[in-house]
């Protein structure tokens, strides 16, 4: 692993640019689909639409999301896992490189996520004072996870457990948060809404690990996909994608969610495709891209698409 002095940085042509494939921001979907879908759940359930906590609630979920992002670049260095990886694929894998470019120093990474989180803190604290005491802790559990996903002592990426953790606080957690935030309630019927979205979060972050394979074996990072190999993996990928659709299917069935959300079941074909990649192709990371880039539109569009059905039995 190279040193921070060791590290030559090059002067940056626009900041803003470096530091906004920093934080992946087009991943910020993840953010956006429990937000909305949670809040639109309490709109259904009778309780108005606040635009304006909405929009405060997914500033202080990205500005989180941003510095897990960014933590996650800086803790990857400091083990040297993204500093060996050979077989990343961008923007997928292997972070986001910046410092391994030389585009920004370890100290400033640091610095960044940080920031980031104290600003999401400060948002989440704001909530917590118009809102209530059930924001705090909410947010006390994302933010602990986001710094202490891949950074020691807990590093519960490494301990088998990070794609759950992934999946329940990008999922059920910030469903709650955002259903809380509306209608200064919870329902359980939100916790059942947020299993395809917490599935299909932590499935994104499970495909993408297939590339990051051998460096993160090699440094220490024995997530799901280590532990278990790529090819028996792949059984796991499948797992998780075929749970996300009866999960949609049975919520809708057994009435705890609306029936206009089996519009959900649209991307099944979607997933299928990215399932067949993955299964020829789980060990060949340039060959796999279109599994990545799949789960991940499929994690966007079902996400809309439950949004959809909950909007229609607003309306219908």
């Amino acid at each position: 692993m190279s040193s921070a002095s060791e590290l030559t940085v090059t002067p940056p042509k626009n900041k803003v640019l470096i530091w906004l494939e920093a934080v992946r921001a087009p991943f910020f979907t993840a953010v956006l689909i429990p937000v909305l879908l949670g809040s639109i759940i309490a709109w259904q359930h009778g309780f108005q639409f606040q635009i304006g906590y909405f929009f405060l609630t997914l500033f202080g979920a990205v500005l989180m999301h941003a510095g897990t992002n960014v933590m996650n670049d800086y803790a990857d260095h400091q083990s040297g896992c993204d500093d060996i990886n050979k077989e990343f694929v961008r923007p997928f894998s292997g972070g986001s490189r910046q410092i391994q470019n030389g585009t920004l120093t370890p100290r400033e990474v640091l610095t960044g996520s940080l920031i980031f989180f104290a600003l999401s803190t400060a948002v989440g604290l704001l909530l917590v004072a118009l809102k209530g005491t059930p924001i705090l802790y909410l947010g006390l559990i994302g933010t602990f996870c986001g710094i202490f996903y891949t950074v020691p002592p807990f590093n519960l990426a490494a301990r088998g457990i990070g794609e759950l953790i992934v999946g329940l606080c990008f999922g059920t957690l910030m469903m709650l948060g955002a259903y809380y935030v509306q209608a200064q309630t919870f329902a359980t019927e939100v916790i059942v809404a947020s299993i395809p979205v917490t599935l299909l979060i932590a499935g994104v972050l499970y495909i993408n690990e297939f590339p990051d394979f051998v460096a993160d074996r090699d440094s220490g990072k024995r997530h799901l996909v280590v532990r278990m190999g790529r090819p028996r993996a792949y059984h796991g990928y499948v797992a998780i994608m075929v749970l996300t659709y009866v999960s949609i299917a049975a919520a809708a069935l057994f009435s705890i969610t609306p029936i206009y959300t089996l519009i959900g079941l649209v991307t099944l074909p979607k997933a299928i495709s990215a399932m067949k990649v993955a299964k020829t192709h789980h060990s060949d990371s340039q060959k796999l891209v279109p599994a990545n880039a799949g789960t991940i539109a499929v994690h966007l569009t079902t996400g809309l698409l439950l949004c959809v059905g909950y909007v229609a039995a607003i309306f219908l």
